[in-house]
């Protein structure tokens, strides 16, 4: 009897602590933080067995009599605790969620770097730009104090100044640094060059997620317009959208990426673009944009299962594919790779092998509800993707400047 108590009691501390050990796991795929509608509490719906108390410490708006943010204790069945988040209060959304493809055209804050190329001068071949230490994706601002907004700028720049020294402002991870330059004058032609390659400009298509109608500002793609040459986000100076028609598509398949193609409709721009960040590309909606009206779902209500996909493969009227959200990141250090999504419906498939570049910024709906927007497709298994969260493109969308649609 005394050998069964005692086998008794190290199974119970055993399970005890293996509880206690998957309670830390579950917190580390917790955020710290949880937004929360008003009236609500923190539910997960991938861990229903997760549970929120209320700890009473909040911070209070002026004029409000609730909390806009306050402690919860996160624990497993009310029993266990996981982790001390904080339950930031929002407001319920609605927005125009869209699913149509749009024309991006964008001008850097810079001549961007993308490339090197040695000059042939009358005592051999020199590189200016590489002696000078700059590298692929310094966005160069100004030349000698001459501003450089545009390819031309640069080579404006470098002739007038006849192979004087001059100082390079440029930009690199998002930290401005000067480097003294001096141009070369290429034996073939006579011109001063630098011995670089520089892009001013970009345009390509893409999905647009939704609109808000409150505050007339668009989002679309989930993730940053990039440099194709460098990889870089580029830091945009002026951009804007124009409506598109898909007139055909590259299929996918492992190890080879398909795409959307499209041409640019004749039509006015519909928005200015003000921001390009990591969560996608936003702006003010300056025409109509088509779309219906949508609620938002946040991070914690989303869950694996059966979803559809709002993307538009020909012409410009979207359509719903069938898809299942296979993997949730609730704390993903990525903010647009919350998600894998996996194609299901047969017609996607066969159009387009799965998911296309193009289709970033394409909507996805569970349940009814925005829940997030398709990034990126798996280079390897095409019928896969990452999504973002729709949350994140919200509060993206709430840092750029907007006017009331």
């Amino acid at each position: 009897m005394e050998k069964w108590i005692k086998w008794s009691c190290f199974i119970a501390s055993g399970c005890i602590a293996a509880l206690f050990g998957f309670a830390v796991y579950i917190g580390t795929l917790l955020p710290d933080t949880f937004l929360v509608e008003e009236g609500s509490e923190i539910r997960i719906a991938g861990m229903p067995f997760v549970q929120a108390v209320h700890t009473g410490t909040g911070t209070y708006a002026a004029k409000l009599a609730e909390p806009t943010s306050y402690n919860a204790q996160l624990t497993i069945g009310g029993v266990v605790p996981v982790k001390t988040v904080r339950a930031q209060v929002v407001e319920h959304r609605t927005v125009q969620v869209c699913g149509t493809p749009f024309g991006i055209k964008m001008f850097a804050n810079g001549a961007m770097i993308v490339g090197f190329s040695d000059i042939y001068t009358n005592t051999g071949y020199v590189n200016p730009a590489k002696t000078a230490g700059l590298r692929m994706g310094d966005v160069v601002r100004s030349i000698a104090g001459m501003q450089t907004k545009t390819n031309e700028d640069v080579a404006r720049a470098l002739q007038s100044l006849h192979g004087a020294p001059a100082e390079i402002v440029y930009v690199r991870e998002g930290k401005e640094d000067r480097v003294l330059l001096t141009a070369a004058q290429d034996a073939e032609t006579n011109r001063w060059r630098a011995g670089m390659w520089v892009r001013d400009s970009s345009a390509g298509i893409g999905t647009l997620t939704f609109v808000d109608p409150d505050t007339g500002i668009f989002a679309g793609l989930g993730h940053s317009i990039h440099d194709a040459d460098t990889g870089l986000t580029i830091s945009l100076r002026k951009g804007e959208i124009v409506p598109v028609e898909i007139t055909g598509v590259v299929a996918g398949s492992a190890g080879s990426p398909g795409e959307l193609k499209g041409r640019f409709l004749p039509q006015a721009s519909v928005g200015e673009i003000t921001q390009n960040n990591e969560a996608g590309v936003y702006g003010n909606v300056t025409g109509f944009l088509q779309g219906e009206q949508v609620e938002t779902a946040l991070a914690q209500e989303v869950k694996t299962g059966d979803v559809q996909i709002l993307a538009t493969i020909d012409g410009t009227t979207p359509q719903r594919y069938a898809a299942k959200i296979e993997k949730i990141a609730l704390n993903s250090a990525n903010p647009n790779r919350n998600m894998v999504v996996r194609v299901t419906d047969p017609r996607l498939i066969s159009a387009t092998g799965g998911i296309v570049q193009g289709m970033s910024g394409s909507p996805i709906i569970q349940d009814g509800k925005l829940v997030g927007a398709v990034t990126h497709v798996l280079v390897n298994d095409p019928t896969r993707g990452y999504g973002i969260f729709i949350e994140n493109m919200l509060q993206a969308a709430g840092t750029a400047p907007g006017d009331a649609a």
